[in-house]
């Protein structure tokens, strides 16, 4: 099988039960930029030392996970085709939660903004947040046109908070400070 296909060349890609849509339609957007932030994820992945075998394994749970909020994404609300993927549910956004809670005791008290950075998988795990920063932004902004499953937002919004508590654990783990935004003093 040939990985192109020609039947985007004229703008357009189909979603899935063959609907045809431009590129650029709101929905595209969205899970095309959560496409982008599982590739930022994998990149911290790539980027995590050997002595983490816990977050290799909870950031490939999360790709995982995209995949499905993506074809979440990529199925319209109503659409015959739903029985065929796993829509995202509650369950999965606890999960996050239960993540986020088990990993902020690990990592330092939260004094205040930190500058994104430190250990090169932190500084990753950081620019993979605000990626999903922009993918919520982006779905919320489809919301507004027509329905979207409410529970990939409140995903997306959870693994963004997760995202930077495990760049802080990293940079805990390896030994690197995190540097405070220090706010510029007016006169």
């Amino acid at each position: 099988m040939k990985i192109y296909t020609k039947t985007g060349d004229a703008g357009e890609t189909g979603l899935y039960g063959a609907e045809r849509v431009v590129k650029a339609h709101p929905r595209v957007e969205a899970y095309g930029t959560v496409d982008e932030a599982n590739s930022a994820i994998g990149l911290a992945r790539s980027l995590l030392p050997e002595g983490h075998p816990d977050l290799h394994e909870l950031l490939e749970r999360i790709q995982n996970a995209l995949f499905d909020l993506g074809a979440d994404l990529a199925t319209r609300m109503g659409s015959p085709y739903e029985k065929n993927i796993a829509r995202m549910d509650a369950e999965d956004v606890e999960g996050l939660e239960k993540a986020i809670d088990r990993y902020q005791e690990e990592s330092p008290p939260f004094r205040g903004f930190v500058l994104p950075g430190g250990h090169p998988a932190a500084a990753a795990l950081h620019l993979a947040r605000t990626v999903v920063r922009r993918a919520e932004r982006k779905v919320v902004a489809l919301s507004r046109e027509e329905p979207v499953n409410p529970e990939v937002i409140r995903y997306l919004n959870r693994l963004s908070d997760l995202l930077f508590v495990l760049a802080r654990v990293v940079n805990q783990r390896e030994g690197v400070k995190e540097e405070e935004w220090l706010v510029k003093k007016r006169r």
